[in-house]
């Protein structure tokens, strides 16, 4: 296949017919070149054209307390007192800059996920 940019919805559904193709190439082998290639024009497509949003902030906080089964107390320790826990899960409060850090330390929630308005 003759690589090309991909510009088109056609041109990108060629492209990941042809990735499918040749998903097994070796690396190093002119298969494996043409795939390293084609994934980062599809990449670069798809993140022109359909971009993820970045998470709502308190879901966010949501999500990752229940992975870390953090409860509502646990999250308090994290916000400073028991009360703040609570209006920022039920979205009465807004973040500090203190907060968000502190999120981002002890829940490794990214700040750029937290710093959204919500």
């Amino acid at each position: 296949m003759k690589i090309k940019p991909i510009k088109t919805e056609r041109d990108y559904n060629i492209a990941l017919d042809r990735l499918e193709e040749i998903f097994d190439a070796k690396p190093g082998t002119s298969e494996g070149d043409e795939l390293e290639v084609l994934g980062i024009l599809i990449e670069k497509y798809e993140d022109e054209n359909y971009p993820i949003d970045l998470p709502d902030p308190i879901e966010a906080i949501k999500f990752r307390m229940e992975q870390m089964n953090y409860s509502q107390n646990d999250l308090a320790k994290v916000l400073g007192l028991r009360s703040r826990a609570s209006e920022i899960l039920n979205r009465k409060r807004k973040l500090s800059l203190e907060m968000i850090r502190n999120l981002h330390n002890v829940m490794k929630i990214p700040t750029e996920v937290l710093i959204q308005p919500y």
